[in-house]
């Protein structure tokens, strides 16, 4: 029986692990061999990643791996969209690479939609309007920061700069590449429109590869450093939602999933770009997924929410764990009162709690007062969002939806997964959690031919875990509660 290894390096917003995967008689394990935190850095005013920090932190990961003395065949990093890290004139780094959530980009966001404007911006892209997205960023570098693009050689995507640091190959992976609004699905390449129209310098963007592009071996010293032989570096779906959406156990095409984390990532997988003006309307996205499919969905705040308020609550060493959270929220009166996540407050870090009770008290209801109150709000109100979202996809998709796949750790939360069942009148499939990790590894196997396709892949992660069904309940009271939230502001 032929039995593989490989390595998942999975970077989260709050945390980061290196996970060992195991192949063997179509059936996958993980296991999680180093795992750090991660974060925001505040300085100087602003919003940062310490990205040479995570590369040493997965370094230690790897180093955690070959003192196993195995046979690793391959290993790649996956990560959140958006965010860049600038290089050239001899410099590994010109500067710390920003946080999307940093304002920066209040302005040229702004700028941008009036001119050259929203319409020819997703004609060009399909991507959903985020003031945090990679345009508005490399705007206000070219308005803020201009002799950095001047000496920058490339701009490479957080994930495909690490693999640049471990292999030297400087490419953009199309998964990550269609994060940034300046990727044109339907040419599979850079929006050459775009970049002349907002005069960025054409040099920075580097080539574009598919995902399941095998970068090569380790560089020398690096391999040296680590201990690490004969282990090639590949470029999986190296954005974090892109290897999870590989990785739903989904059969037949009347599902949509959920990739439920820091953000909610919901929508359908198809196998082309959808830009149709209903498309814009809704603010849908266009971005690619392994083998040419686009994941068209819509990325929505998801358990920031209730990660800020932990933050807040620690702050006043008030530590809750999510279980905690989740018994006492079961025990706080239903619907007692509801927020529209959209709202543009909720994407700015500091103080969740206090920005849930005020909006509660501008909308004249009661505010939460004990933690479960307010994990309650935040769940009721995101598994109604959840519902309208998938309203909307089946509307400007003309598909029928009945089954939802939530994947990532937001499935853990069987009471989330109870209200998106019951808010959305489909049936919620929950698992697996590490939807992601299991992306990364399995795309890894079908890059190196141990497995054949999207769907050989799917096989094994049906085969190796179990999946939990929720199905609706309460619906009368939830489209009574649905009510509501359409009369929401935000």
């Amino acid at each position: 029986m032929n039995e593989h290894h490989y390595i998942a390096c999975d970077l989260g917003a709050e945390s980061g692990r290196v996970i060992l995967g195991r192949l063997s008689g179509g059936r996958v394990t993980l296991e999680e061999v180093h795992r750090f935190p991660n974060g925001a850095v505040r300085i100087a005013g602003s919003l940062r990643w310490d990205v040479l920090r995570i590369f040493e932190e997965l370094k230690i990961g790897l180093r955690k791996v070959a003192a196993r003395r195995m046979k690793v065949e391959s290993f790649s990093v996956d990560s959140w969209g958006l965010d860049y890290v600038l290089s050239g004139a001899g410099q590994p780094m010109l500067s710390l690479p920003y946080h999307y959530r940093d304002g920066r980009t209040d302005r040229t966001y702004a700028a941008a939609l009036r001119s050259p404007g929203a319409e020819l911006i997703f004609a060009e892209t399909g991507i959903q309007f985020m003031p945090i997205n990679t345009l508005y960023h490399l705007l206000a570098e070219r308005d803020g920061s201009p002799c950095l693009l001047e000496i920058a050689e490339r701009f490479l995507t957080i994930a495909d700069y690490l693999h640049f640091l471990f292999s030297g190959v400087a490419v953009i992976e199309e998964s990550l590449a269609s994060t940034t609004q300046l990727y044109n699905p339907a040419t599979r390449a850079w929006s050459e429109r775009l970049i002349s129209e907002f005069a960025l310098p054409r040099k920075i963007f580097p080539p574009i590869v598919p995902s399941g592009t095998r970068l090569g071996g380790l560089l020398p010293e690096v391999a040296a450093e680590l201990g690490v032989e004969a282990c090639e570096v590949i470029a999986t779906c190296s954005h974090d939602t892109g290897a999870a959406v590989a990785a739903v156990p989904a059969t037949g095409e009347d599902w949509a999933y959920l990739s439920s984390g820091t953000w909610s990532l919901i929508g359908v997988e198809l196998p082309a770009p959808l830009l149709t003006a209903a498309a814009r309307a809704h603010n849908f996205t266009n971005e690619a997924g392994f083998g040419g499919t686009t994941r068209f969905l819509k990325n929505i705040v998801g358990l920031w929410l209730l990660q800020e308020c932990r933050r807040t609550w620690a702050l006043d060493q008030r530590n809750y764990d999510y279980a905690t959270l989740a018994a006492e929220a079961e025990l706080a009166m239903p619907f007692g009162a509801l927020i529209n996540p959209n709202d543009a407050r909720f994407w700015k870090p500091d103080d969740m709690p206090g920005k849930i009770a005020a909006y509660c008290r501008e909308t004249g209801q009661p505010a939460p007062e004990t933690p479960g109150q307010f994990t309650r709000c935040i769940y009721e109100s995101l598994a109604l969002l959840y519902a309208r979202t998938l309203g909307e996809i089946a509307e400007v998709c003309g598909r029928a939806i009945t089954r939802l796949h939530i994947v990532g750790g937001g499935s853990q939360s069987r009471l989330l997964n109870q209200f998106a069942a019951s808010a959305t009148g489909c049936t919620v499939l929950a698992g697996p959690v590490e939807a992601t990790a299991l992306g990364n590894v399995l795309l890894q196997a079908v890059a190196l031919g141990h497995l054949d396709s999207l769907g050989a892949l799917r096989d094994v992660v049906r085969a190796s875990f179990a999946i939990e069904s929720f199905e609706p309940q309460d619906r009368a009271d939830w489209q009574h509660a649905a009510a509501r939230f359409a009369a929401l502001p935000g």
